[in-house]
């Protein structure tokens, strides 16, 4: 029972980590597609008008605009157990990105509003060590992963593999730097 439980935990971690990491690689294309079409100018109005607004009036605001999309992930969801499996994962992920492009959009937004929020504060700093944890229980497979794949690749780090992935490392870290 204790192996499934914590096969179940580390699940979940993997499973949370994933929307963590969409959450956090999404803002930057959000703010290119921003960039691309009028966005910052309804991003500006629509700061102007929260500024307007109390905590407890900005979280409707917050929560709104992806109740929409719950609907239309229970429908990807039937069509996968329909047997329409392409389409329907293919349209859960769509759904997916586009949940979390809004919610990180409008979270840029409402974000100061809603941290004068105790609760509201409280819960993000939760999640924020729910992620942390998560992440620090991943770890140790992550290594063992990124490990395999480095010996299978450049053996000792000396072949065409490592040298890949090195310059990828490096490429990863430099496009950190820029952010």
């Amino acid at each position: 029972m204790r192996r499934i439980s914590q096969s179940l935990w580390f699940l979940l971690a993997v499973a949370f980590l994933i929307e963590a990491w969409c959450w956090d690689h999404l803002e930057p294309i959000v703010a290119r597609i921003v960039a691309l079409i009028p966005l910052r100018q309804f991003k500006a109005w629509l700061a102007q008008r929260i500024s307007t607004l109390s905590p407890a009036m900005t979280l409707p605001v917050f929560l709104v605009p992806v109740a929409p999309l719950y609907p239309l992930k229970l429908l990807a969801l039937a069509l996968i157990a329909q047997g329409q499996i392409v389409a329907g994962v293919a349209m859960f992920a769509f759904l997916q990105v586009v949940g979390l492009g809004v919610v990180a959009f409008i979270f840029d937004v409402t974000k100061p509003k809603l941290l004068q929020m105790r609760w509201f504060a409280a819960a993000y700093r939760w999640l924020i060590e729910l992620r942390d944890k998560a992440r620090a229980l991943v770890a140790p497979t992550i290594a063992a992963i990124k490990a395999k794949i480095a010996a299978a690749l450049g053996g000792e780090g000396r072949g065409f593999g490592a040298r890949t992935l090195r310059m990828i490392g490096r490429l990863r870290r430099r496009v950190r730097a820029t952010r």
